[in-house]
């Protein structure tokens, strides 16, 4: 059976939903640029929750985050879907998980989610935007507002069917070149259904605050990446998207994943998520990181720590 780690801050519950558990990970293919050894042994130091010492591998997860503030129920970031063709990414071909299941099974129907909230347009955080109907891609929250990037869209449209705008969108970001792009067939079967459907809402990400939750700009990941927080009661939340794959680079904030476009406006923007998160004191909600997820930031002489906060199982 399925557990669920919950969290509270302030008013809000937020409970992570599961799909798949990365207990396989290679240092080596993950982190291509950092040294294997070093890797190894900064890694060791969240326990074997985040490490398998036997083979010497990272634990990851992927998952959702179901926020229910007095007002919404939200969804930060959809995980990797089902039935999606990824014949490039293994790990994310043609999945049959039950995560619509594990959802019910923490009391939100795919009816009663109001917003969608994308840090960026990747293809384990868009998957669940749609869901096969016959042969069509269709929402699967038909009552949700998805929120997201405005650049990320328009780049990610010119990737699919305009080619000739990517050079101008990306002097626009002013973020350098990509080392490579987006995984082909993504935004076609987890983007463009939803604003063919008229659910997206587009934005300029720049603290832009929707809601209550605000947008702040941590490009480098992707072209216009956002981390996402949430006050509520003096208390806040922080939901990191792709900052960080492993706490790791907490110890090398240097290194880049395998996954970073971008890869010195990734750097940056991991060390300014770092310092916002220790300035507000927030409860920081990763997407990759195994364990429970979830954290605190401290900061000492040399850089910046992390100590993993386990939720309330029910």
């Amino acid at each position: 059976m399925t557990t669920f780690d919950t969290f509270f801050v302030g008013d809000v519950r937020i409970i992570k939903v599961p799909e798949l558990a990365l207990d396989t990970v290679d240092i080596a293919q993950l982190f291509p640029e950092g040294d294997l050894q070093a890797l190894s042994k900064d890694a060791t130091h969240w326990g074997e929750q985040s490490f398998d010492f036997e083979r010497g591998l990272l634990r990851q997860s992927i998952h959702a985050w179901v926020v229910q503030t007095p007002t919404h129920t939200v969804l930060i970031d959809t995980a990797t879907g089902n039935d999606k063709k990824r014949p490039t990414a293994p790990l994310f071909h043609q999945l049959a998980e039950p995560f619509l299941e594990r959802l019910q099974e923490v009391g939100v129907s795919a009816e009663a989610v109001d917003l969608v909230l994308l840090t960026h347009l990747h293809a384990d955080h868009v998957g669940w935007n749609t869901w096969l109907q016959g042969e069509r891609w269709v929402p699967t929250f038909p009552n949700a507002h998805y929120i997201f990037s405005e650049r990320e869209y328009a780049y990610n449209l010119a990737l699919s069917h305009e080619r000739i705008a990517v050079e101008s969108i990306q002097r626009q970001a002013g973020i350098g070149t990509p080392r490579h792009e987006p995984l082909d067939g993504v935004f076609e079967d987890s983007v463009m259904p939803i604003v063919e459907a008229g659910q997206d809402q587009r934005i300029v990400i720049d603290n832009t605050e929707i809601e209550g939750f605000c947008f702040h700009s941590t490009p480098g990941h992707s072209i216009d990446h956002a981390s996402i927080s949430l006050t509520s009661q003096g208390e806040t939340a922080l939901f990191w998207g792709d900052i960080m794959h492993h706490p790791l680079q907490f110890r090398r904030p240097e290194i880049n994943s395998v996954y970073c476009e971008f890869p010195q406006a990734a750097q940056q923007s991991r060390h300014k998520a770092m310092h916002l998160a220790s300035e507000l004191d927030a409860l920081v909600f990763t997407t990759h990181f195994g364990d429970s997820s979830v954290g605190k930031v401290s900061r000492h002489a040399h850089g910046f720590d992390w100590q993993f906060i386990q939720g309330v199982r029910p």
